[in-house]
């Protein structure tokens, strides 16, 4: 074993898949998630595809006393991938002080803690949603953090400063930083995808349960943007691409192979996709037909953003490899099997 590894939100989309990854690649995982957008079952599922049940523990990272227990309890943790957070733009928008409470304090206490358990480094989940509206693209590292669009971007903003502040003070840890673009997808087994509770706030399950007749119609959030077909444009990933980028992350700080205490790097595929693209896109590569509509525009959209993920493939020898339409057919077999399952 490489050594143990606390994973935060492991049982949600991107830390599932992640999880698998770093069982993949050798390590012991620690999982912590309170199941807010998730479920225990996830467990099952990483067990079933890499063939090793990961450690579980019911947990919110607001918890203070909880997580010291459970470094107590879980002794010899070499590194933290931080998930734990509310995700959702349009959401965040609504709900402020939900966002700045859950994903403020939930990494917050976990720094307070590190030194104290000897755990050297800390890879965090931040977003591209920290550059704004970028001024040139391809977006690079180098590009300044604009005012946050939105409550959600903003925390991911602080969060940053908040470890950056941290390691200056002289805390003995150690930061990646992974500013990542649109994870999609899900895992090609159809045994992980992204399944949120509820409403799906994020375009890939909304799209896809409009394909299988949950929803009646997908919206399209404007189609007057600045852009060659008016609708807003992102950088779609991988979701076990993405998973990959963790494992080098962790790795590095594991290692000590980082050229400084905190590093920061751009997780995309350097292809920007506009929502109209992605739809027909889906459409071709799984002969399934949508019902959408054109609507306004929501509020905290950004209009178009995409990486420059150069520094990444060559520093990390980390490299987005899966097409999109290998990732949308991924997430139709993903939506298939639940219905199979009578789930949704």
């Amino acid at each position: 074993m490489k050594g143990r590894i606390l994973v935060t939100g492991g049982t949600g989309y991107i830390g599932s898949h992640t999880v698998v990854e770093l069982q993949n690649s050798g390590y012991e995982v620690v999982i912590i998630d309170n199941l807010s957008n998730s479920t225990a079952k996830v467990v099952d599922n990483i067990e079933k595809i890499s063939g090793i049940r990961p450690a579980f523990e019911q947990l919110d990272c607001l918890d203070f006393q909880g997580l010291e227990n459970l470094f107590t309890k879980y002794s010899g943790i070499k590194a933290i991938i931080h998930f734990a957070a509310s995700k959702a733009v349009g959401e965040s928008v609504e709900k402020p002080l939900l966002y700045y409470k859950n994903n403020l304090l939930s990494l917050i206490n976990l720094l307070e803690l590190m030194p104290k358990h000897h755990v050297d480094g800390i890879v965090f989940s931040s977003s591209c949603t920290v550059y704004g509206q970028p001024d040139v693209l391809p977006v690079t590292e180098e590009a300044p953090m604009k005012k946050a669009e939105s409550p959600y971007g903003n925390t991911k903003q602080i969060n940053e400063e908040i470890i950056q502040d941290t390691v200056t003070s002289g805390a003995p840890i150690t930061s990646i930083l992974l500013r990542y673009f649109n994870p999609i997808g899900a895992h090609p087994t159809a045994l992980l995808g992204e399944l949120p509770n509820g409403v799906p706030l994020n375009l890939i399950p909304y799209l896809t349960q409009t394909a299988i007749g949950i929803r009646e119609k997908l919206s399209v959030y404007g189609d007057d943007y600045n852009t060659p077909d008016g609708s807003c444009i992102r950088d779609y990933i991988n979701v076990v691409d993405l998973a990959k980028a963790h494992v080098i992350a962790i790795d590095r700080i594991v290692e000590k192979k980082q050229k400084e205490k905190v590093e920061i790097f751009n997780i995309g595929t350097g292809r920007g996709l506009s929502v109209l693209e992605l739809i027909h896109a889906f459409e071709e590569s799984t002969g399934v037909k949508l019902n959408y509509q054109i609507v306004g525009r929501r509020a905290g959209d950004i209009e178009q953003v995409w990486a420059n993920p150069e520094h990444a493939n060559n520093e990390l020898g980390w490299k987005a490899e899966t097409s999109i339409e290998d990732t949308l057919r991924s997430a139709w077999a993903w939506q298939l099997k639940l219905r199979e399952l009578g789930i949704q």
